[in-house]
């Protein structure tokens, strides 16, 4: 039997989250030769195949899938050894990376970073920007590989984690003011009955069916969906547009005098922000302290963030 060969596992495991061998080649700057003959030994080692060669790509087989929830654990910790070594020496400097969606990122965090650079010059913040808020919970979307923190709107349940809630972010069905002027005599809707035939602009249909996508989802029958978008700015933009009506963040629409809220989060729902940290890292005096701002930013936008830009 052919020895295994622990460099064999870092190609299969590019692969595995590649799907391919193109692209595995490319990530790890090598040829796709290299990459297939590598695959190729691993496999004779184990004595087990661990892809299925489909035209859409390379997909792991059971095997495979066994390996690669095996290798997991051990990928994670390897891939941020470097950065943890570096971490564990630098005091309350260094690079922290930040993964958010678009609107937690333009919305919530943005504003505050010019306070922070000036607080903290030796602390440089890397906003990671996503383009969903409704992400699914599987450990890639959800996990800290490649990033010290992230802000979620589901709490993960697997992972060796530190899980805080921040808080909820308030959705609106909102309009231009042109449409809501003649709708409903320009007040909010109490029954989702009155937006029967009005056009509609939805989710994306992969959008995990919580708060306002599930109110979405059940005012859809009798609505005229006119499209879809995942990322809120796009929704926004069709809606200042005067395409139809769409539920968005009130922290983001409530500061757009083209728009106004047809219904407010009693009625559409909001999604719940989860503030995640490495356990091991969050420890350490640059990581501990972006998170502190994190937590201070978001308890300082609460009103807005509630739709209750008043209180």
């Amino acid at each position: 039997m052919r020895r295994l060969d622990w460099d064999d596992l870092r190609f299969f495991l590019s692969v595995a989250s590649n799907g391919s061998l193109s692209a595995a080649a490319r990530n790890l700057n090598v040829n796709t030769t290299t990459v297939l003959r590598r695959i190729a030994s691993l496999e004779e080692a184990l004595s087990a195949r661990l892809f299925d060669r489909m035209r859409s790509g390379y997909h792991l087989t059971q095997e495979g899938l066994v390996l690669q929830e095996l290798l997991g654990p051990v990928d994670l910790r390897l891939s941020s050894l470097q950065r943890d070594f570096q971490a564990a020496h630098a005091g309350a400097k260094g690079r922290v990376k930040v993964s958010a969606s678009e609107t937690v990122s333009g919305n919530l965090l943005a504003g505050g970073m010019c306070e922070f650079a000036e607080k903290y010059p030796d602390i440089e913040v890397s906003l990671l920007s996503e383009i969903s808020l409704l992400q699914g919970t599987s450990g890639q979307h959800l996990g800290l590989r490649d990033v010290d923190l992230a802000i979620r709107t589901a709490r993960p349940t697997q992972g060796d984690m530190l899980v805080r809630k921040l808080g909820d972010l308030a959705f609106g069905l909102y309009a231009h003011r042109d449409r809501a002027a003649t709708f409903n005599e320009g007040v909010e809707i109490t029954s989702p009955d009155k937006l029967a035939g009005e056009p509609l602009i939805g989710f994306d249909e992969d959008a995990l069916p919580t708060g306002p996508v599930w109110f979405l989802s059940r005012v859809e029958k009798s609505m005229m969906l006119v499209t879809r978008a995942a990322g809120d700015r796009a929704r926004l933009q069709m809606v200042k547009e005067n395409m139809g009506l769409s539920a968005l963040p009130c922290i983001m629409a409530d500061a757009e005098p083209e728009l106004q809220k047809i219904a407010g989060p009693e009625m559409v729902g909001s999604l719940e922000l989860w503030l995640l940290a490495r356990r091991d890292l969050a420890q350490f005096p640059h990581v501990r302290t972006v998170m502190d701002f994190m937590i201070a930013r978001v308890r300082s936008l609460r009103p807005s963030l509630s739709g209750n830009k008043g209180s």
